[in-house]
């Protein structure tokens, strides 16, 4: 991802978190490790107004946010402006965030719900499959990569993986945007049903309601294909 988007998202929060100057022969506490700190710690203090806490979590979760939307719009600008959006108003709303959830659950839910909500709008009906043409490194596209077969397979194995992923793919992009959530949160990201849940804010009953109409319908699209 660009330098140019947790710039972005950094931007309206740049005034926060000013450490005081310490007074002539105040203590000083040893400087926090917020590397080592966990979500929910890190959490507190961005609601706090602090920046470094903030920046740390945009750090983790800026290119998981952004490979489950670009997943599900598969267009990398279009991926990175819906995630800095849904960035912008996680930490607009941080201070409402439960700790009881864990944090990847709650920001994934607000990058979900607002891609959907575009989805809607716009109609989209496009899922990445394979790994984004415009990744600008292995491991990106690793991260935006569904795996369909090994990676010791010979050509002709790969050819006809890439064209079984392309047929999956369309199958996917075919489905509503509901199905296509809970196909991506658990086959992709590999979600337990009860995170799929929160993620999505729906009962668990309508969870897998929704998994097993998903797989029947792929399964009724895909009826010629050998997976």
């Amino acid at each position: 991802m660009s330098p140019t988007f947790a710039q972005a998202i950094a931007a309206p929060f740049a005034w926060k978190g000013a450490p005081a100057k310490s007074r002539a022969g105040a203590s000083i506490l040893p400087p926090f490790d917020y590397a080592k700190a966990d979500d929910r710690e890190l959490a507190a203090r961005a609601a706090q107004g602090g920046e470094p806490a903030f920046r740390e979590l945009l750090a983790r979760y800026e290119r998981p946010v952004f490979s489950l939307v670009y997943r599900m719009v598969r267009d990398r600008t279009l991926a990175e402006d819906l995630a800095q959006e849904a960035f912008i108003r996680a930490f607009n709303a941080i201070g409402s965030y439960d700790p009881s959830y864990r944090f990847s659950n709650w920001i994934f839910k607000i990058a979900h719900n607002h891609t959907i909500d575009h989805i809607r709008r716009r109609k989209l009906d496009t899922v990445s499959i394979d790994g984004s043409p415009n990744a600008t490194s292995p491991g990106e596209e690793q991260r935006t990569t569904l795996v369909l077969a090994s990676s010791e397979e010979s050509p002709a194995a790969y050819v006809e993986h890439k064209e079984l992923g392309g047929q999956i793919e369309r199958a996917i992009g075919e489905l509503r945007p509901e199905y296509r959530s809970v196909i991506l949160l658990r086959h992709v990201e590999g979600y337990a049903y009860e995170e799929i849940a929160h993620v999505m804010e729906i009962p668990l009953g309508t969870v897998k309601t929704y998994l097993h109409r998903a797989r029947a319908e792929l399964k009724e699209r895909l009826a010629d294909v050998a997976i």
